[in-house]
């Protein structure tokens, strides 16, 4: 009888799926925190700007430019925040073994002792797919958390929002 190395290790590699499924899951809840976070963002700018929206309103802007102008916002941080986390993920993958090296070094223990574990480092394999699918669920997160604080810009009605000013 023949067996391999991969059906002899079969549970691990039904760990290690696992563990990547749960990662993405974690990361995709950490990318709508963030749009979450926009979204607040956004609506506190539109009630702070109520009187703003109003003026621009009764100078001639529609409401659909007022829409525009939020959304532009909106995606731009989420576009920044999108490339600034990537590159600081990029970053972090490839000198996790030095910043690993410097917090044992700091606190004096070592994190991952050679009589406990298998492995003496943390193994990572940076993958552009990866990358790419992670910036794109964060960049479409952010533009749809845009849309509600936009739409409700745009819902703004220059009598009432100057009323009281």
């Amino acid at each position: 009888r023949v067996s391999d190395w991969t059906s002899d290790n079969a549970n691990m590699f039904r760990a290690l799926k696992l563990e990547k499924t749960m990662m993405a899951i974690l990361l995709s809840l950490i990318i709508a925190m963030g749009a979450f976070n926009l979204v607040s963002s956004q609506v506190m700018l539109v009630t702070d700007k109520q009187a703003d929206i109003a003026i621009l309103r009764t100078l001639g802007l529609t409401p659909r430019g007022v829409m525009q102008v939020f959304m532009v916002q909106g995606t731009l941080i989420g576009v920044i925040g999108t490339l600034l986390g990537v590159l600081g993920g990029v970053l972090l993958t490839l000198n996790l073994d030095r910043i690993l090296g410097g917090i044992e070094a700091v606190l004096g223990v070592q994190l991952m002792p050679e009589d406990v574990y298998y492995i003496t480092g943390l193994p990572t394999q940076l993958e552009p797919s990866d990358v790419t699918i992670i910036a794109i669920v964060a960049l479409a997160m952010a533009f749809l958390a845009t849309i509600y604080p936009a739409w409700r810009a745009a819902r703004t009605a220059p009598a009432e929002a100057l009323r009281y000013e």
